[in-house]
């Protein structure tokens, strides 16, 4: 006995076994930085998150400056120009640090173990910035008495400051709270400081609008990570797709070469095989027959006709095996012409009914009439019935009866129906018998044993014929397998190829036509 390698399913139980555990692997990491987190998001959000942060800050700095210059413009209808002048260029300071810093970032390498460290410098230099942001509500309390004009544009300039924080910096959220927390301190303390109801409400909206603010670049900052978190799993999704394919494509080369490899080995086999065989069959039946004169002892005849008869089914298996390879492979070449179901079946009945009459099976043939010829291979025609057939009368009991049926479809192409009264085909082991030497238990049990590769090898040539094969089965009443060829195959279905007139024949008729015009 040869020892084969596992092969295919060994690689395939490997390649499972390492997905389980790449996939615990990857949950176990997650978790742990997860766990080990400061903000609780995965140590590589909190890197995106922070160069999300500084590439707004950078982009967004034309932005600010103009409106803080158009805010100094505003605020100079009650301070001194030079003051406004003052503010406009602290608010520039302190942005500028604000953008030093994150072009900084951006520069180093994003490392995980270091984004704390950088967060704090985010929310130190957006202090500074806010610091410089909010002077303008004390130099415009210290220059005018407090009025409603002042307390309008001290209120805008908080909120504007606020707002544009919020919306820049809600990736990192200390950053925020860096950012906005000294405008509304200033704003609160200037006004709370008068006293008086006006300045004191003053002081309560700025102390709700900063509370509000916090609470919507909190949802900003969970929106982000959600965005992450979306791109990250759809990033997983591609990668595990395109190693889904390169394991696809590996196993389809693989499967190429053992395919390629058990062609080879049943070519191989096929002769190594044949040659003994035939020496075997011709020196059987020549002993068989006694053409050298009789036996001296009667029962060598019947050993040698034993011999004769394994080697015939020996032979019959190689040929069922290749032709079943070739099938699979699609290497099974059509020698198409046109041929007439009705004949085959009945030719194909005539060989085999003797073999019926031994076990007492009737067969009846119901044959429609006129029915035209198929274009199709008349070998491969032969071998379907022949298969259907054996089968049937190999799976009918005695005193049983096999009908046979030929005719037209309703699509109009031709069919062949084979029904016994055997024992029936379990409906989950229909699978089972339409596979390569799969066998059913109640066939095993009440039928002469065979290999397994009728059925197969009759809808593999049905299906390059472009056909259809049908298998219903009931336990205890009988099997019919259904053969059905398309209208197409149908010779009288195809259309007349049309004939072109000759030149010589146009030539011919053109003194005809002539004369006839001229009449």
């Amino acid at each position: 006995m040869f020892d084969l390698p596992a092969g295919p399913l060994a690689d395939r139980r490997s390649s499972e076994t390492s997905d389980r555990r790449r996939l615990v692997t990857a949950k176990v990491r997650a978790a742990r930085e997860r766990l080990t987190s400061s903000s609780g998001s995965p140590p590589a959000f909190d890197v995106e998150l922070a160069r999300v942060y500084a590439r707004n800050r950078i982009s967004a700095a034309p932005v600010v400056l103009g409106l803080s210059a158009v805010i100094a413009a505003l605020t100079a209808i009650w301070i001194p120009v030079p003051v406004a002048l003052s503010w406009l260029l602290g608010v520039a300071a302190g942005h500028a640090v604000v953008v030093a810093v994150a072009r900084q970032y951006l520069r180093t390498p994003g490392e995980p173990r270091k984004v704390t460290r950088w967060r704090w410098r985010f929310c130190a230099a957006e202090a500074v910035n806010g610091l410089a942001w909010g002077a303008i509500v004390v130099l415009i309390g210290s220059v005018v008495e407090a009025g409603e004009a002042a307390e309008v544009v001290s209120l805008f300039v908080m909120l504007v400051g606020v707002a544009v924080a919020t919306m820049l910096a809600a990736s990192v959220p200390i950053a925020v709270c860096g950012a906005t927390l000294p405008i509304a301190l200033i704003v609160v303390t200037a006004y709370f400081l008068k006293g008086d109801a006006a300045s004191s409400a003053i002081a309560a909206m700025t102390a709700g609008a900063e509370l509000y603010f916090l609470l919507l670049a909190q949802r900003l900052h969970r929106s982000a990570v959600d965005t992450l978190a979306f791109r990250a799993e759809k990033d997983a999704l591609i990668g595990e797709l395109e190693q889904a394919k390169a394991n696809s494509d590996e196993a389809r080369r693989r499967a190429e070469e053992a395919n390629l490899a058990k062609s080879r080995f049943l070519a191989t086999m096929s002769h190594e095989l044949r040659t003994p065989l035939n020496a075997i069959l011709g020196f059987s039946e020549v002993m068989k027959s006694e053409v050298f004169g009789a036996h001296a002892t009667p029962t060598y005849k019947e050993y040698a006709a034993d011999i004769h008869q394994s080697g015939e089914h020996l032979l019959n298996l190689i040929n069922e095996i290749l032709d079943l390879s070739r099938i699979e492979a699609g290497r099974y070449e059509l020698n198409e012409e046109s041929v007439r179901l009705g004949y085959i079946v009945e030719d194909c009945r005539h060989l085999l009914n003797l073999r019926a009459k031994n076990r007492g099976i009737t067969i009846r043939e119901i044959i429609e009439p006129h029915l035209p010829p198929v274009w199709a291979d008349e070998r491969a025609l032969r071998q379907i019935t022949l298969n259907l057939l054996s089968n049937a009368i190999k799976f009918t009991p005695q005193g049983g009866e096999i009908r046979l049926k030929v005719g037209w479809t309703a699509s109009g192409g031709q069919y062949l129906s084979v029904a016994d009264t055997g024992p029936g085909i379990p409906e989950e082991e229909m699978s089972t018998v339409l596979a390569s030497f799969g066998q059913g238990t109640l066939a095993i049990k009440t039928a002469e044993q065979g290999a397994g590769l009728g059925l197969p090898i009759v809808k593999g040539l049905v299906d390059l014929h472009g056909g259809s094969f049908s298998l219903k089965s009931r336990l205890r009443e009988g099997t019919e397998v259904i053969v059905t060829l398309p209208a197409s195959r149908v010779v009288n279905a195809l259309a007349p190829v049309p004939e072109k007139a000759t030149p010589a024949r146009n030539r011919a008729e053109a003194p005809g036509a002539a004369l006839r015009r001229a009449g």
